[in-house]
């Protein structure tokens, strides 16, 4: 049995628990209010009753809360607790106005005659006991699974516990023949009942509709803004769903983050709030602005993988205030001149609509295959020529060292070739980028091997 099982078997136990003190507590009282004509007992009869009813409320209520979410409610039944507790509330505040009613009546009528009998005592003090080990029981589980429900059903109880010790002060006062002791303790459980039936209903009115819990939309917003990557929370929205926090965020971040850092941060972001607050569900979303140290270079990266276009080896020149701007724009093999053209002239409309007109555009189109091919190995003869000529381009390029690492392959009767060099760790990749092409071009260029395509990798010498 997982925790979240063994969480709610607790609740449904001792939520039946409860139902069945209330009708002993009831049944005692009544049999004992109507034999002794006490007001204030048969009060705290009707008190019981309104108990027992609720606490059977309660029992259902924390059986379907912990109900999982479905097709028809997303956010679980959560709330269903809320509404019980609501439902409690209205309860009390029957039970008070006709303890107030009754007890009012007989002060003005002088109709008083109540029995202090020892059973009557007995019934009073047993009620406290039990209602006692009820509330604290009830309290308990409360506080370990956070329900609503049986906070209310353990208030009920801990109600009881003081109403029972008013009217035990009264029946004492009839011993002593002090007349209208009996309703006026009666009078006191009523304003008891209504205090804290005010408080609980309030709480749980505010769950329903949707009070952000005090101060967690807060916090929350002081946690994710220090998430690394995050720029600034728009904002936070919270409110209770049952016994956990349900909160929603719309966080603020760069633009240049690709899907993969946007999760990471994501992630990160709703483990630093569930530290915090466990029982917590959160759920955050994101908005991208551009920001202030954006180059230009980098906007037309970020364009063209906002709008699903493949961008490279992006150039931007400024002569007289107007930026020249080149880049390779890589679309699929298959398509035609005219087609590859719309491609080319779609995402120039976009570049010049984030930086201006004022700008002159070049695009290199490449081709590119989007699916992996079938390549084979290349002959003995055949690999034997590719190193002689790999040896041939490294002497005229003195700055890179120790061709290795040759990789060849051929593909429908093109072959593909990788090198590995080395060269001064403190070369500029500029530089070491213009060696290594330069070489790929002499191997491309030669007409015995016939290479289709050479990658040189430039690594640094130890």
């Amino acid at each position: 049995m997982n925790e979240q099982e063994q969480m709610s078997k607790n609740k449904t136990s001792v939520a039946l628990s409860s139902v069945m003190a209330g009708f002993l507590l009831t049944a005692g009282k009544f049999v004992v209010g109507l034999m002794t004509g006490s007001m204030g007992i048969l009060s705290e009869a009707a008190h019981s009753l309104l108990d027992m009813g609720a606490a059977v409320i309660t029992y259902f209520a924390v059986r379907v809360s912990d109900k999982p979410a479905d097709e028809e409610h997303h956010y679980g039944h959560g709330k269903i607790e809320a509404l019980s507790a609501l439902i409690e509330t209205a309860l009390l505040f029957i039970t008070s106005g006709w303890i107030i009613y009754e007890a009012v009546k007989r002060l003005m009528s002088g109709n008083i005659e109540v029995e202090a009998t020892w059973y009557a005592f007995a019934i009073v003090a047993f009620s406290i006991v039990i209602d006692f080990s009820r509330s604290r029981a009830l309290m308990k589980v409360a506080k370990e699974t956070g329900s609503q429900a049986l906070e209310a059903d353990a208030l009920h109880f801990r109600t009881d516990i003081w109403s029972s010790a008013v009217v035990f002060i009264g029946l004492i006062c009839v011993l002593f023949d002090i007349k209208g002791a009996d309703a006026v303790a009666a009078l006191f459980v009523a304003l008891i009942v209504i205090k804290v039936g005010w408080d609980m209903g309030k709480r749980t009115f505010d769950v329903l509709i949707d009070t952000a819990p005090d101060g967690l939309a807060d916090k929350t917003k002081d946690i994710l803004m220090n998430v690394p990557g995050i720029i600034d929370v728009d904002h936070v929205r919270a409110r209770m769903m049952g016994p956990t926090a349900s909160v929603d965020a719309l966080i603020v971040v760069g633009r240049k983050l690709n899907t993969e850092a946007l999760h990471d941060i994501i992630k990160t972001a709703k483990e630093a709030v569930m530290a915090e607050f466990p029982e917590t569900d959160i759920i955050i979303h994101s908005k991208s602005i551009q920001l202030s140290t954006e180059t230009i270079v980098e906007s037309i990266h970020v364009l063209g993988h906002k709008h699903g276009f493949s961008i490279h080896h992006v150039v931007v020149d400024i002569l007289n205030d107007k930026k020249f701007i080149d880049y390779d724009l890589e679309v699929l093999h298959t398509l035609t001149v005219k087609d590859a053209h719309e491609k080319a002239t779609e995402f120039e409309a976009l570049v010049k609509a984030e930086l201006g007109d004022d700008v002159e555009i070049n695009t290199h189109i490449d081709p590119s295959i989007d699916e992996s091919s079938k390549s084979e190995e290349v002959s003995d003869s055949e690999m034997k020529k590719i190193e002689e000529q790999i040896q041939e381009g490294m002497k005229h390029l003195p700055k890179l060292e120790n061709a290795h690492n040759i990789l060849t392959r051929k593909t429908e009767g093109k072959i593909a070739v990788v090198v590995h060099c080395y060269a001064d760790p403190e070369m500029t990749i500029d530089e070491a980028h213009d060696e290594a092409t330069t070489l790929e071009h002499f191997l491309i260029g030669n007409k015995h091997c016939k290479i289709a395509r050479a990658v040189v990798h430039v690594e640094p010498k130890e």
